[in-house]
Parts: C-alpha cells; sequence; structure tokens
C-alpha cells in the first residue's frame, strides 16, 4: 500500500506543474502624426535639412510622423533644393542635407 501512495504522489508531482508560457514582449504602438499641422512643417522645415543623413525612417524615428507623411515631406523638400538625393533605391531612399558648393 505505501508502495503505490509513493508513486501516486510523485506522478502527480510531474504532471501537477505545468509549463507557465510567458505572454511574450509586447511592442508600444506608435503614436505618430497622421496630418501635417503648421508647428510640425515648420520643425520639420527648420530641422531636416540639418541633418547629415535623411531617409523615411530617420523622419518617422525623430519627427514622430508616418510613413506616407514622410515621404511627402522628402520630396517637398528635394523640389525646394534643401536636401539632394543620395542613393535611389527601390526600398529605400536616402538623402542628404544640400551645402554650400565653394567655387574656386
Amino acid at each position: 500500500m505505501a508502495k503505490k501512495s509513493e508513486a501516486a504522489t510523485s506522478t502527480q508531482g510531474k504532471a501537477g506543474k505545468k509549463k507557465k508560457w510567458s505572454k511574450g514582449k509586447v511592442k508600444d504602438k506608435a503614436n505618430n502624426a497622421v496630418i501635417c499641422d503648421k508647428p510640425t512643417f515648420d520643425r520639420i522645415m527648420k530641422e531636416v535639412p540639418t541633418f547629415k543623413m535623411i531617409s523615411q525612417s530617420v523622419l518617422i524615428d525623430r519627427m514622430k510622423i508616418n510613413g506616407s507623411l514622410a515621404r511627402v515631406a522628402i520630396s517637398h523638400l528635394t523640389k525646394e533644393g534643401l536636401i539632394k538625393p543620395l542613393i535611389h533605391h527601390n526600398g529605400q531612399l536616402v538623402y542628404t542635407r544640400t551645402t554650400a558648393e565653394v567655387e574656386v
């Protein structure tokens, strides 16, 4: 009888402890601006031309705007002549600030 009770408690101990699955890491939702208001536009026009490397990802990260707004801002700055294209690739467009060229 004692052997049966010992065997029963040992199997219950193994089966009783179920694996606890972690909930996983939850990424915080980015609260980026969807509409370009006046303060955001002024900030983009003032700060972005001073960046050494300008891309859609950089604008999303630093200016807290969404991707389509970043693409429009980059095209606007290019037309204004404040930034110039560096690399044109299908997935990522990279720009840089325009520097005053010194003529000799």
